[in-house]
């Protein structure tokens, strides 16, 4: 018998840009980012995916970036005319988006070096990146992110994916995009809803890595509440730097392991999530989840209950809720519904649970079951306190 132990590096690296305007005469972000491979041959093609409620709420952005697109003429060239998708989870609850894309790309001959550009939120991000990532084994992309959830999470690092019955991000590949762009002058037209969902990600982040944003997060829930842009600006850019970070120096960037630490909060939420039929938003479900763990957290002994309070506190004077009544729902075996997300968590991780937890505030720890009678404590105290 003869093995060959086979091992190779592969470096990765990407921009990650914050402007206002991307689409003005006056920046030109994309376009560099577009061209900065110069070894490519011109035109660049280019597919452009834009979220359906972003188009509705800006109505004059086709025009911005058909605007766009023909200052850069010759040298940047639309492969199709723009292609709209619909945001939110019901864009990752089905293929027919993925499908679409893929029959666009082969239907325009679209090439390893041509580029999407997905301008829009998390879902359609993980939709687009999904598609791009299996076409010819891996297009360009470019995340444009216009929410707070996408520009401070889910549009900046190294994951797509889609759902698939039940299972959030069933389907899903890990790929780094050829460049990001968080152009802030987007989030002006988010609901207040949408609006508020990056914030559950950036009080996630503070919490269990930086004491001193969660401080910060904390004298400007005010601000951030009443749609402060410039406080918005300095939540998204911190927030995006810490989960960067991780990424980058955390060891682990495909999450071959079983410590997810930027999942802190979400084993819940991603159960609560389904059980509500996506009516919980993402992020209103992540501060929900991030309220249970600090109480479970608290019971455990890792962060006291001023700590806990605090936290949720916090969550609360931003604007977002803590508590819904599907936490109380259960199964025929009588056990809390929310947990089979543990299940479906354990499954996601690859076979050993990996919950990470609070232990005091701007640092964490990893457990790996949880007890469900002090679960059942937690989620009594979140009803009798913050309900």
């Amino acid at each position: 018998m003869k093995t060959f132990e086979q091992r190779f590096t592969v470096a990765y690296q990407y921009p990650v840009t914050f402007c206002r305007d991307v689409f003005s005469a006056e920046c030109d972000v994309l376009t560099r980012a577009i061209l900065r491979d110069v070894t490519d041959v011109s035109p660049h093609r280019v597919l452009i995916v834009l979220d359906r409620g972003l188009e509705e709420a800006q109505p004059d952005l086709t025009k911005k970036i058909t605007a766009w697109v023909m200052a850069n003429a010759p040298e940047i060239s639309l492969a199709a005319p723009i292609e709209s998708i619909p945001g939110g989870e019901f864009a990752k609850k089905q293929d027919t988006a993925v499908e679409r894309l893929v029959k666009l790309a082969y239907q325009t001959h679209f090439g390893r070096k041509d580029t999407f550009i997905a301008i829009g939120g998390g879902a359609v991000q993980d939709t687009v990146g999904y598609a791009a990532t299996i076409i010819h084994r891996g297009c360009r992309l470019i995340r444009i992110n216009s929410t707070t959830l996408s520009q401070a999470d889910a549009g900046i690092g190294v994951k797509n994916g889609i759902d698939y019955a039940s299972g959030k991000n069933f389907l899903g590949t890990f790929a780094p995009p050829y460049a990001v762009i968080n152009d802030v002058s987007l989030l002006t037209t988010l609901s207040d809803q949408d609006w508020r969902n990056g914030i559950s990600e950036a009080v996630k982040v503070a919490t269990i890595k930086d004491a001193a944003f969660l401080q910060w997060i904390q004298e400007h829930t005010d601000a951030l509440r009443m749609r402060d842009l410039d406080a918005m600006e300095k939540l998204v850019e911190r927030t995006a730097e810490l989960h960067l970070m991780h990424i980058a120096y955390g060891g682990d960037p495909f999450e071959r392991g079983s410590a997810r630490p930027l999942d802190f909060g979400h084993w819940s939420a991603h159960r609560l999530e389904s059980i509500t039929c996506w009516q919980l938003s993402h992020g209103e479900a992540v501060a929900i989840g991030i309220a249970l763990d600090m109480l479970y957290a608290s019971l455990l002994g890792l962060v006291s209950g001023m700590e806990a309070t605090r936290v949720i506190s916090i969550l609360r004077e931003c604007g977002l809720r803590v508590w819904c009544d599907e936490l109380t729902l259960r199964s025929t075996d009588g056990k809390l519904a929310i947990v089979e997300g543990l299940r479906q968590f354990r499954e996601h991780l690859g076979g050993e649970l990996c919950v990470t937890l609070p232990q005091g505030l701007g640092n964490k720890t990893e457990v790996h079951e949880i007890n469900e009678t002090l679960l059942e404590q937690a989620v009594q105290l979140l009803r009798e306190r913050f309900a």
